[in-house]
């Protein structure tokens, strides 16, 4: 088993609980444990950056420290949001020595500048495609998917340096492409997928602003679901809590804004590669979805 730390953040533990344990499963199931970060705090997300600079840096560093304490060298973060904060708290702190010593004195410890955040996009790359082929158990062919990067785990690319550690990139030291990434869509090609090219991978949804500006997130949002279904898939894969709350739970609303009649399901990746590897909907968290996914999603 190869060991990581493990942030689930606040959205796992709430709203995207089905992200948790879908990862929980599959992980297992090819060899990662997974060590939650013992007394955890919140990252800040969106609301911390948005009022306090120092704040939004100072969160994710005390998290990350609690990953040193443990003994950990690489934290899987599958929050998008989270992984973002993540990164830019430890861009800022190695631009900024001011603001790297104001973080120490907050947080109460000297944070060595230690630990490699990974997305769980970019752990699971690293198994050998042959690893996960083994434990295909079941293939689902009327899912044809698109996969949703969403606006985040991409960018800023000097920042963010997604796909950088994965082996599927490995030929291109700069990591997955900003603009274009593939290491979802191989992932789960390895695991038994039909993966249909198109052209809203990195678009953003809208993210938070369903609350506050519904109108514009629907209309980003059905944009997306259009150009999925003009490609002709039946499945959208993300990678992200608030990329799936906005697809899963806004489509009654885009069908009477727009008069469309969307019903496509929305998986996080690891649903659909637990899918594959035999373990039923229920136990997934599928049948948590607002939009239906499959036949049977309580099986």
């Amino acid at each position: 088993m190869i060991t990581y730390a493990y942030y689930p953040g606040c959205s796992l533990h709430s709203t995207g609980s089905e992200y948790d344990k879908s990862f929980r499963l599959v992980a297992k199931k090819i060899g990662i444990d997974l060590e939650e970060v013992p007394d955890w705090v919140c990252c800040g997300t969106s609301p911390a950056h948005s009022s306090s600079h120092l704040l939004s840096v100072a969160l994710p560093i005390k998290n990350l420290s609690l990953v040193e304490s443990a003994m950990r060298q690489e934290v899987a973060v599958p929050c998008a949001a989270c992984y973002s904060r993540f990164k830019f708290a430890l861009y800022e702190i190695d631009h900024d020595k001011k603001l790297a010593e104001d973080v120490k004195e907050i947080i109460g410890s000297s944070f060595q500048n230690k630990v490699k955040v990974l997305h769980p996009l970019e752990i699971i790359a690293q198994i050998p495609a042959q690893t996960l082929k083994e434990q295909v158990k079941e293939k689902i062919p009327e899912l044809k998917v698109v996969c949703y990067y969403g606006c985040l785990l991409t960018r800023p690319p000097k920042v963010m340096q997604f796909g950088v550690h994965s082996e599927l990139n490995a030929p291109n030291s700069k990591g997955d492409d900003v603009e274009y990434p593939i290491t979802m869509d191989k992932i789960l090609e390895n695991v038994g997928f039909e993966m249909l090219d198109w052209s809203y991978k990195t678009d953003c949804c809208g993210a938070t602003f369903a609350l506050t500006e519904t109108d514009a997130v629907l209309t980003l949002t059905e944009k997306i679901l259009k150009n999925a279904r003009e490609v002709g898939a039946t499945a959208i894969a993300v990678a992200c809590p608030l990329c799936h709350a906005n697809l899963d739970t806004r489509q009654e609303d885009i069908n009477a804004k727009y008069n469309t009649d969307y019903n496509i399901p929305i998986f996080y990746f690891t649903q659909l590669m637990g899918l594959a590897f035999g373990f039923n909907q229920k136990e997934l968290g599928i049948n948590k979805h607002l939009t239906p996914a499959m036949a049977g999603s309580s099986e």
